[in-house]
């Protein structure tokens, strides 16, 4: 597991990269709305951060100085440098079919695919309920399934079929196939996890934890 001390390298390196470049490049290349100058609004999961350049400080629009957590922060730096690619296909692919994913697939199940289902594998309905106050859009097939555009050329597809007393639950998570140009496979697993567990705090009786 990564301790924080590379969280905190990453970040570095990360906004190091972007601050050679300039606004107008960065801000053309994401797509993210521009509601001041040298600031980009960056709507992510249930929280809308501004991010500013060229520190790439974040602050939360909603709750004003907490900080977002770093690994969000990271996903998000990574994907301001993703190069430019065309919109999603609507080609969907498994994890396992993303170049240089195999090697985390364990990993990947283990932080999204089995949370999904141990969470949601007898509550379809609870899935349906807290995919739409996320704004996911509902799609087929399985007992509940839901696409979530979590970023502007990011789409990721939860799939899940409700267990009952003969079959156990089952899911399943894609991606367009345009996300392995976008994200290293490290990170498609990072981010498919913070969908999941985003779901499951805003399913639980006490509401979203903001901490996921």
């Amino acid at each position: 597991m990564a301790r924080i001390d590379d969280y905190i390298a990453a970040k570095k390196i990360a906004v190091q990269k972007l601050a050679n470049e300039t606004f107008s490049t960065i801000a053309k290349r994401t797509g993210f709305e521009l509601p001041e100058p040298n600031v980009l609004r960056v709507p992510f999961l249930d929280r809308v951060y501004s991010v500013h350049y060229p520190g790439f400080d974040f602050s939360d629009e909603k709750y004003g100085d907490k900080e977002a957590p770093i690994q969000e922060q990271i996903l998000i730096l990574h994907y301001m440098l993703a190069p430019e690619t065309p919109g999603p296909t609507g080609n969907w692919v498994a994890y396992r079919e993303i170049p240089g994913a195999a090697f985390y697939f364990s990993a990947f199940v283990k932080r999204a695919v089995d949370p999904l289902k141990k969470t949601f594998g007898r509550n379809a309905a609870g899935l349906n309920q807290a995919s739409l106050q996320l704004g996911g859009k509902a799609v087929e097939p399985g007992d509940a399934a839901f696409e979530f555009s979590l970023f502007p050329r990011v789409r990721i597809r939860l799939i899940l079929w409700e267990g009952d007393a003969e079959f156990a639950p089952e899911a399943n998570i894609l991606f367009d196939d345009t996300v392995g140009k976008i994200f290293s496979p490290e990170d498609i697993a990072w981010l498919a996890g913070m969908l999941v567990y985003r779901l499951m705090a805003l399913s639980s009786p006490s509401g979203p934890n903001q901490a996921v």
